[in-house]
């Protein structure tokens, strides 16, 4: 059973920086596809950045590109991270992290199966 668990949401003003965590468990191959999405009220959710646990540079949507950053913690591949800088009013959202095992790892591909409850990110002046 694949579980993922978010943490490090909270609220920041504009400008500001807040670090995301997710951890991963249960899941069976070495190297699965690890993405961040983000939903606002009323809005289509979004893939923000995606990586694989196993290796590899990370990619990013285009809105962020620049100021988010996804790593992952080398000793634990099953711990990913999405620091956010320079944070925007319209960076608020709820985000959440979720697991895909398919071969094709971006924001934009399918595949994640596997979600986390989500941690709410507000960027307020």
């Amino acid at each position: 059973q694949v579980q993922l668990e978010e943490s490090g949401g909270g609220s920041v003003q504009p400008g500001g920086s807040l670090r995301l965590s997710c951890a991963a468990s249960g899941y069976t191959y070495t190297s699965a596809c690890m993405g961040w999405f983000r939903q606002a009220p009323g809005k289509e959710r979004e893939g923000v950045a995606a990586m694989r646990t196993g290796g590899g540079g990370a990619t990013y949507a285009d809105s962020v590109k620049g100021r988010f950053t996804m790593s992952r913690d080398n000793a634990k591949n099953t711990v990913v991270y999405l620091q956010m800088d320079s944070l925007k009013p319209e960076d608020t959202a709820m985000y959440y992290c979720a697991l895909s095992y398919s071969p094709i790892c971006t924001p934009k591909s399918g595949g994640f199966d596997y979600w986390g409850q989500g941690t709410q990110v507000t960027v307020s002046s």
